[in-house]
């Protein structure tokens, strides 16, 4: 079967549409993690993002990879999620919500691949599947601990370092400003549980 006659096809274009969106929502979010004084939620989110570029890219790569000719365009019907506002909290729930049906609709997108016999597709989205999953974790866990009040205070002292200049101190809770660089709290890196896909 080639690829341009196959749902794989669209899944493929469906899968590059969503990753492009979810790059430019999760860019709304660090912005406003990063205005609201968040620095280091900021950064967190801001790998992901460029994790979804990368997604992005390789999606369109095996767009391009299969079809020799220019492709004009791929018309495509989905349905893509605008429940984001403007509340830091709320987007990281939703965010994770979002992550977790990306990982089920690739999940999908591969076992249609395989049975149409297009295993390296299948593969790539398994692979981004298990990436999203863990962005769904990352997600949930900055939004957990914004609600919970965690997020600076922990029930055992740790190591807090300052993001701006490597400055370190083990207490429950950071400084509200870095002794050393003077950075403001939201420079502290954060304590994440969520370290690997288990």
């Amino acid at each position: 079967m080639e690829l341009k006659n196959s749902k794989t096809f669209q899944n493929l274009a469906r899968a590059y549409a969503n990753e492009c969106q979810c790059r430019t929502r999760y860019e709304f979010i660090e912005y406003g993690a990063r205005y609201n004084g968040y620095k280091n939620i900021a950064d967190i989110i801001d790998e992901i993002v460029y994790h979804e570029f990368n997604h992005a890219r390789m999606f369109y790569t095996y767009l391009q990879k299969y079809e020799k000719k220019q492709i004009d365009n791929i018309n495509i019907e989905a349905g893509y999620p605008f429940k984001e506002k403007w509340d830091l909290m709320d987007n990281l729930r939703l965010a994770s919500e979002d992550e977790a049906n990306d990982a089920r609709a690739y999940a999908e997108f591969a076992k249609t691949a395989r049975e149409e016999g297009f295993e390296d597709i299948a593969v790539l989205f398994e692979r981004t599947q298990e990436v999203e999953n863990y962005h769904k974790k990352i997600f949930l866990e900055l939004y957990t601990q914004m609600k919970e009040g965690t997020l600076y205070k922990k029930a055992k002292p740790v190591v807090w370092i300052c993001a701006d200049c490597g400055y370190m101190a083990k207490d429950n809770e950071p400084w509200d400003k870095c002794p050393l660089c003077e950075a403001e709290r939201g420079s502290v890196k954060l304590i994440l549980e969520t370290k690997s896909l288990n």
